[in-house]
């Protein structure tokens, strides 16, 4: 039986990545050994992963998670408090499939959809 996942993105710089969704998105880092090429970060429920690929070429990912919250609005403003840029196409809103969503790119222009269902 399925119990969870934890999406695995690439990274360039693990300590920009490390203070972005620490800083920015209220992430944690967890784990008892700091890997070199690897971060492993979690926030509430969810963990994601991040291995070094220094060669990215941001222009060039397109790595994508879409994160459900139960609580998008808190979360939402959270995030604009913070100064945390919101995708300039990805503003909360409610989508035609009933869930609303806001977006982010990362610093490795990974995009991050966080939804909660309107139903």
């Amino acid at each position: 039986m399925l119990t969870d996942i934890s999406p695995k993105l690439p990274m360039r710089d693990k300590s920009a990545t490390r203070e972005y969704y620490i800083n920015k998105l209220g992430f944690q880092e967890f784990g008892n050994t700091d890997f070199d090429h690897y971060l492993m970060l979690q926030k509430d429920h969810i963990q994601i992963h991040f291995f070094e690929f220094r060669e990215l070429d941001p222009k060039e990912n397109y790595g994508q998670v879409y994160i459900r919250t139960d609580d998008i609005d808190t979360f939402y403003q959270s995030l604009l408090d913070n100064k945390t840029d919101i995708h300039p196409n990805g503003h909360l809103q409610i989508k035609p499939w009933g869930q609303k969503e806001f977006a982010l790119l990362d610093p490795d222009n990974n995009l991050l959809t966080f939804g909660q269902s309107m139903q």
